[in-house]
This record gives C-alpha cells, structure tokens and sequence, in this order.
C-alpha cells in the first residue's frame, strides 16, 4: 500500500513532468491566436467562400471589438490600481498574519483569490500575489512559494466566469458590446439567467470548497516547502513614488483636489444609474462596474500623482489583451460572414456538427469539453465567446437548451485550461518573480480534480432548467 509520502512524490512527479512539457511546447499567447485565425482562413476557403470575402470579412471584423476591448483592457487596469493603493496593502499586510502554517497559508490565498475573484480576476490576482508577498515576508513559517503563487491563480482557474466580471455575462447583458450579428442570434441575457441563478452560486460554492481543499491537501509539509529564497526570489518590499514635489508647477499632482473632483463625479453619476435602473442593472454595465474600480483607484491613492504611478504599472498587463481581442472579432466575423455559394458560414456548419453530434442530454458535457479544450489554444474569457457563440448558442436553440445556462456551461469550462496555461498567470508571476513552470505543476493537480467535477454539475445542474427563445 503507497505511503502518504509516497502518494505525494508520485502527484509531484507527474506536476513536474506537466510542467517540462509546457515550458517546452507552449507557445506565447499571440501565437495561439494567429494561429485560430489561419485555421478558419483554411476552413472557410475549404467550404468555398471566395477568398476576397474572407479578406473583407477579417478587415471588417477586426475592430468590431473595440468596445469591448478597451473594456476589458480597463477591469486590468481598474483592478490594479485598487489592489496597488496604500490602503489595501495595509488590509493585505493584516491578512497575511492570520495562518499559521504554511500549508494553511496556502489555503488561505486559495480562498482569498476564488472569493476576490467574484467581484473582479484582474483585482483577485493582484491582490492574492500581494497577499502571498506579505505571508512570505514573515518568516515565521515556511510558506511554499510555488504552491502559494499557484493557489494566487485559482481565481482564474475556478470561478471567475462564475462572478460580476465574467466576460461572457458581461456581454451578453450588454447590447452594445455585441457584434449585430451574435446578438441575432443570442439575444440578451440578464444577469439573473446567468451568473445570479441559484445552480450557479451552488456550482461556485462546490468548486471553491474543493479546490481550497485540494490547495491544502496537495502543498508539501514544512520539511519539503521551498521558499522563496529558495527560489533566488527577493521580498524587500517597494518604495512609495511619492516624494513630494519640487516646483510649483507640480503641486496638482500631488494635492488630493483633482481626484476628489473626479471622485464626486463619478460617485453622483452611480447615484443616478443605480436610482433609475436599480443596483442589479446598473452594475451589469462593463462601464458602469469599470468606472467603479477607477473611482476606487482614484480615492484610495489620494493624489494624481500615486495614482497615475500605479496605471503605468498596470499598463504591462494589458498588451496581450490589446493585440490579441481584435483578431477574436476577426475569427467571429469569419465565421458568420464568409460564406459560399449556398450561403452556408462555418457557424452553421459548425452548429448544425453540434445540433447533430449531441441531444439534449448531454449537450452540457460536450460543450464543456469544447470550450476547455479550445481555452488552451485561445486563452480568452470574452474574446473566445465572441468566436464559440454564434454557433454554440445556435446549436443551444435547436435542441432547446437554456440560453442561460449554456453561457454558465461556457464560464466554468473555459476557466479550466487557465490551470495549465500561463497566459493568465503573467501578473502573478510578475508581481512574484516566478516562471510558469514554478506553478503548473500544483494547478496541474487541480486541473486533474476540478475538470470532472465540473463537467458533472454543468450536466446535474442544467437538467433542472428549461428552454426560453433567445430575447432581443
């Protein structure tokens, strides 16, 4: 009979021979998405639409989602100006005295992260890698820096899709953020159809109970523990930018006047939103929840100053998201506008394939598979929607299957290739000083749990509702 000590070796073993593997075959995130772009030139040539409408439908659907990228690009930015203030490193220093052994400080940061991630991922990162900082300044416990800068990714890996800042909710409760020919065929969808029914909050509450389990259960005892200056990782802590000015042109920048203007304006126009549509409503705007977060940022730096400091340091972790959304408009406008001769576009192809290949039954399971497979190769919450919905959500239709829930099928799927991909570790391991291979090989671990677990309540879960026509 295997020894616990052994079990364990045997699970970090096959973490580390995941990690090898991904290090050396992974490429960077751009390279996925030029790649997705070649496949659908090839496959839509292949079904026979004229090549110049191929051209004109990647031209066209290149800056369809501009809207959406700059929205995107700003619950970064909101969220890391937050997460990056004075006050909420004091609240993170706080926090990180609470645990006192290092496995439960790894569970600690697991939780910390789903939680956070509810109400905002770009925010939860942040804030469960400084969180992981503030642990390992202790030195009071041996806090493994590897397993704690993996739990700081679970928010990602687990429910984010599941909360407010969920890219696929988000759009499709939002009219204007849609391309005109996705929301003919989805419809809008308020948020109480998706991320607010009660089998999503029940799929939310198990997968974080399991995965905080699994962060405690898989990180190594004290006496195997890395930490971080087993790492060659320092954690002297950053100096304020802040130093005062020296001329008197410079005395705005550091007086609080111009961010509390800004502060009252924004704060009178949410009264408003959330007067005249009520609290639901209003947040489910990407503007209004990103203006949230901007007007946090502003208060809590106090000066113009500390605040644009913090937005410079933000700005790194948005290029992707900058260079890499517009070809999802593009790969979306390819898929519904190129077409052949009979008419037929990859999206009915592809959703007719769906209609066919699965029932009602088991659609749930089988677009789960989809969409955590196509996640590894297009590691996009709202860009690879805008791709999967025209045809998915069609296919949804057919079989009548809840236009809700199919979105929520997509959400908890699509977050269980960020365990093994690294796109959306990047600001942590910035802000930690550590490489993927540091972390995939206890994601890994809970790739291997959460992805059938989750596969099983999508399909429990969805059986217990019924079909509504989508509404315009």
């Amino acid at each position: 009979m295997d020894t616990p000590a052994r079990a364990e070796s045997r699970l970090a073993a096959l973490a580390q021979i995941s990690c090898s593997w991904c290090e050396r075959w992974f490429p960077d995130a751009y390279v996925f998405a030029v790649v997705a772009v070649a496949v659908v030139v090839i496959a839509a040539l292949l079904l026979g639409a004229p090549p110049a409408q191929v051209a004109a439908s990647f031209g066209e659907g290149y800056w369809s989602l501009i809207p959406f990228t700059m929205q995107m690009t700003f619950i970064v930015i909101g969220g890391y100006v937050t997460a990056d203030s004075p006050p909420v490193s004091k609240l993170i220093q706080r926090l990180g005295v609470v645990p006192r052994t290092g496995r439960s400080a790894v569970m600690l940061v697991a939780l910390f992260a789903m939680l956070m991630s509810l109400i905002h991922w770009g925010l939860a990162l942040i804030l469960a890698s400084l969180l992981v900082r503030a642990i390992a300044q202790r030195g009071d416990l041996r806090l493994d820096y590897r397993a704690a800068g993996a739990a700081a990714c679970l928010g990602m890996g687990s429910v984010w899709a599941l909360g407010l800042s969920s890219s696929a909710a988000q759009l499709q409760a939002n009219a204007a953020s849609m391309p005109p020919a996705m929301r003919a065929i989805t419809g809008l969808i308020p948020f109480t159809e998706t991320i607010f029914r009660w089998q999503s909050l029940l799929l939310a509450a198990v997968i974080i109970a399991v995965s905080a389990w699994t962060a405690w259960r898989s990180a190594p005892d004290d006496k195997r523990a890395r930490v971080a200056q087993d790492l060659g990782v320092s954690l002297e802590s950053r100096k304020a930018s802040d130093l005062g000015h020296t001329r008197p042109g410079e005395w705005l920048e550091h007086s609080p006047i111009p961010n509390a203007l800004i502060v009252v304006l924004i704060a009178t126009w949410l009264v408003q939103q959330v007067a005249a549509k009520g609290p639901l409503v209003a947040i489910s705007s990407l503007n209004t929840y990103n203006l949230v977060f901007i007007m946090l940022g502003l208060l809590l730096h106090w000066t113009p100053r500390r605040f644009i400091d913090s937005v410079m340091r933000s700005v790194p972790n948005v290029a992707s998201i900058l260079i890499q959304f517009p070809f999802m408009g593009a790969i979306a406008a390819m898929l519904t506008g190129a077409a052949n001769s009979r008419g037929t576009t990859l999206a009915t192809v592809l959703s007719d394939a769906f209609t066919h290949v699965a029932s009602h039954d088991t659609f749930a399971l089988l677009i789960g598979i989809y969409s955590a497979v196509l996640g590894l190769f297009i590691p996009s919450g709202g860009g690879k929607w805008v791709i999967e919905a025209p045809y998915v959500m069609q296919a949804a239709s057919n079989l009548h299957y809840n236009l809700g829930w199919t979105v929520q099928i997509y959400n908890a799927a699509e977050a269980l290739p960020n365990l093994i991909n690294p796109f959306w570790m990047l600001p942590v391991l910035g802000v930690l000083g550590l490489k993927a291979r540091d972390l995939i090989g206890y994601s890994f671990i809970q790739f291997l749990i959460n992805t059938p677990l989750v596969l099983f309540l999508l399909w429990l879960l969805g059986g217990t509702l019924s079909y509504h026509p989508a509404t315009q």
